[in-house]
């Protein structure tokens, strides 16, 4: 998810309600509020068990790890046969008491005066790399049915792209759902944030071009990569981290910079690249422009026809400027596509449809009709 340097105005489409910034000192329940957080849906509907804090980003960011587990079957259950969604509880088996109420069994109170020391752990900011000790961690899960990810939580209006939306998790369906179209492909990710889809289409792409701007947001991403090594093979497949910036007008190809583009790269982009992936990035209306700028200058530069797949939920807002509730950056969004199917420049012809969403759920998460998937084919003339 693309971020910019300037302060995005509160109406800007994200479902924010004055939501919760996380401190790094305090447990998870304490919280603070303030007006400029946001908090992703996501991370709302996961229990706070599921989020572990592991580290401070290069910029004070508290940084999260959370445990998806993919559902490979329509039934819910993943690849052992197990379902990974906790249980619900039975009413029949509740402990009640003789009115009714829940009968809660109480911790005994200790009768001592002596506590057991607590020692508090100080977090340091630390860069985005793995070590050995979890590294090693990682391979004791159940790798093949778990993507882990880190990201932050609770992140002003410029970090969004640091957390993880529902629209990352329609697309991942999508590509599960549609894994043979995907096999063998050269594809690139715009505004990949944590990495999240660009992980599951490395699973049947053979290389995925795994694009944001941020060197921190970069870093995050390539350490996702790095702990989901185990879902593709590297003489298969492979994800490179790499800067794309919508409102530039090239690649970025300082050889200086840890993610810059090679002469090789670019080339093999403009000659492979067959799909092209986008969740959840257009909730800015300048970012939604450059975004189908960026569209365009890939597809008129690449050797073959190109699919772009979309995610994107339309939220709705009050804004003081209607005094009414409206979506106007998934308006704006829906304008862009309307004038890109009806552009006539002799050069390029795009067709735009839109995908039903009626393929499998292969994640836990609320998908929500507001959710859409469109699709965007591009051919040269």
């Amino acid at each position: 998810m693309q971020l910019t340097s300037r302060k995005l105005p509160y109406n800007l489409s994200l479902r924010a309600t004055s939501l919760t910034e996380c401190h790094a000192a305090l447990a998870m329940d304490q919280v603070t509020f303030r007006s400029d957080t946001v908090l992703s849906d996501v991370h709302l509907l996961l229990p706070n068990a599921c989020h572990l804090m592991k580290r401070l980003n290069s910029v004070g960011q508290p940084v999260f790890t959370s445990k998806f587990r993919i559902l490979w079957d329509c039934d819910g259950k993943d690849s052992r046969g197990e379902s990974p969604v906790r249980e619900s509880t039975d009413e029949s088996n509740v402990p009640r008491d003789e009115d009714g109420d829940l009968d809660v069994v109480r911790r005994p109170r200790c009768t001592s005066s002596n506590r057991d020391a607590v020692c508090p752990i100080i977090l340091n900011q630390s860069a985005a790399t793995l070590t050995d000790e979890e590294e090693e961690s990682e391979e004791e899960d159940d790798a093949h049915d778990i993507i882990e990810i880190e990201h932050t939580m609770a992140t002003p209006l410029e970090d969004v792209g640091k957390q993880i939306w529902r629209g990352a998790f329609l697309l991942a369906d999508f590509i599960l759902a549609q894994a043979s179209m995907f096999k063998g492909a050269t594809v690139l990710e715009l505004g990949a944030g944590t990495g999240l889809t660009s992980i599951v289409i490395a699973m049947v792409a053979k290389m995925v071009y795994c694009t944001d701007v941020g060197d921190d947001l970069l870093s995050m991403c390539q350490r996702n990569v790095t702990l989901n090594k185990q879902h593709f093979e590297p003489e298969v497949s492979e994800i490179r981290v790499r800067q794309l910036d919508w409102m530039a007008d090239d690649f970025c190809t300082d050889a200086d910079l840890e993610f810059c583009w090679t002469d090789a790269e670019i080339a093999d982009l403009h000659d492979k690249t067959t799909f092209v992936i986008a969740a959840d990035v257009c909730y800015d209306d300048d970012l939604t422009d450059a975004l189908f700028r960026t569209l365009y200058r890939l597809a008129s530069n690449m050797q073959h026809p190109s699919t772009t797949y979309i995610s994107i939920e339309k939220r709705l807002n009050f804004t003081l400027s209607h005094m009414d509730v409206s979506c106007e950056a998934y308006d704006h969004f829906r304008h862009c596509l309307d004038q890109l199917h009806q552009m006539t420049d002799g050069k390029m012809n795009f067709t735009v449809e839109p995908v039903k969403s009626s393929f499998p759920q292969f994640f836990q998460y609320e998908r929500v009709e507001q959710l859409e998937l469109w699709k965007v084919t591009a051919e040269r003339l």
